[in-house]
């Protein structure tokens, strides 16, 4: 049988979610916990690799077990035996031939902007703190660039191993809530450290600082756009799927809206 479940985490004390020698990952938790209670045939999928430091609202990740559970006995018995940075929200059946990360038709990442005067302490491991000052304005038309099918070579880290670097990029959401901004991006899929890459450029540029997006953009090289931002401040918070419905059974709550209601 294969299950496939949602779960949110803390990314600060892990390597990423992909399993790594000799690094603690999010992956090798939920292996863990899941054959500690039944059997676990091979390795889990999931929707996203995020990296150390980023989190995650809405990771979506699926098992194969020959142990006929309830979804209700998955969903109790992990979340008793994962640590505490680490919660499932949901657990349901899906058809056998369900691939978390091949069946995705979209992904969405949130980051995270402070900009208040003073370093935000309580918050320093979930949002990116920028001390000067952003001009908003522009940061939303140049962004506006990024929307579509585009080669994203000038985006990718240099670990990056993508044979193709074109993407689709649907949507870039940027609100603003007192000394909050979040950047939303939803993508059919990414490149190594694109969001951060985008991310960084957008608040160089925002600054006054660097080249206009469609110069980055049609240069296709790394060293013209701006900074990898910090890994912090980002959210993994979701992927789409036309197989499955995955509202069915979710009841988590969305950590960013302690910063802002995002759009639904």
């Amino acid at each position: 049988m294969r299950f496939v479940g949602i779960c949110q985490y803390d990314g600060s004390n892990y390597s990423g979610f992909q399993s790594q020698k000799n690094a603690s990952s999010i992956q090798d938790q939920i292996e863990l916990a899941i054959s500690s209670i039944g059997r676990l045939d091979g390795r889990i999928n999931y929707a996203g690799r995020t990296d150390a430091g980023v989190h995650a609202s809405g990771q979506i990740f699926d098992f194969s077990s020959k142990d006929d559970r309830e979804t209700s006995q998955w969903l109790k018995g992990l979340n008793s035996l994962l640590p505490n940075d680490i919660s499932v929200s949901s657990i349901q059946k899906v058809p056998d031939e369900f691939h978390s990360r091949f069946d995705a038709i979209n992904r969405t990442y949130s980051y995270v902007i402070y900009t208040g005067k003073t370093q935000p302490i309580f918050l320093r491991d979930y949002v990116y703190w920028e001390k000067n000052e952003i001009d908003i304005k522009i940061m939303k038309a140049e962004a506006a660039h990024l929307i579509g099918t585009h080669n994203f070579n000038s985006f990718r880290g240099s670990k990056c191993t993508a044979k193709n670097p074109v993407r689709t990029i649907h949507s870039i959401d940027i609100q603003i809530k007192d000394h909050f901004i979040i950047i939303s991006m939803c993508a059919n899929a990414y490149l190594y450290n694109m969001v951060r890459i985008i991310i960084g450029t957008l608040l160089d540029i925002s600054k006054g600082f660097g080249k206009d997006m469609k110069t980055i953009l049609s240069a296709q090289d790394r060293k013209i756009a701006g900074k990898t931002a910090q890994a912090q401040g980002l959210f993994f918070t979701g992927a789409d799927y036309k197989k499955i419905d995955l509202s069915l059974n979710n009841n988590s709550t969305n950590p960013l809206s302690i910063f802002i209601n995002p759009r639904q």
